[in-house]
């Protein structure tokens, strides 16, 4: 049985930081930017990161989550889009400003029921 990591990005250093570590995975275990695995001769262990779509595609076992959108945006245009499923990469609308208080009772408060879910569906595949 193979083992999974789940990895969460939270805010814009933790989304940047996460979406590096990603291309370096995908370098090291040659998962292409559409997330295809061509290496037929990898024992699978690469597995572990990635999790593999219906489809054949090699997705990561990341969600990535931001109040302000501007970090998931990058991370939705960036040349490893592909790769990145759109249900994990979560973006409030506004950010909290560099507020403890706004980003924990009020901004963070909108969002938070959504992240719980997302990553309980990461948790649970």
């Amino acid at each position: 049985m193979v083992r999974e990591v789940l990895t969460c990005s939270v805010g814009q250093c933790g989304i940047q930081l996460g979406h590096r570590v990603w291309v370096q995975y995908c370098a090291e275990h040659g998962v292409t930017e559409k997330g295809e695995n061509p290496d037929k001769s990898d024992d699978g262990t690469f597995q572990c990161f990635f999790e593999e779509t219906a489809a054949g595609q090699y997705v990561p076992r990341n969600l990535s989550v931001d109040l302000e959108p501007n970090c998931i945006d990058d991370v939705k245009n960036s040349l490893h889009a592909a790769i990145f499923h759109p249900e994990f990469l979560l973006a409030g609308k506004e950010d909290a400003a560099n507020n403890f208080a706004r980003g924990h009772y009020t901004v963070g408060k909108e969002i938070i029921d959504k992240v719980n879910d997302r990553l309980r569906k990461l948790v649970d595949n």
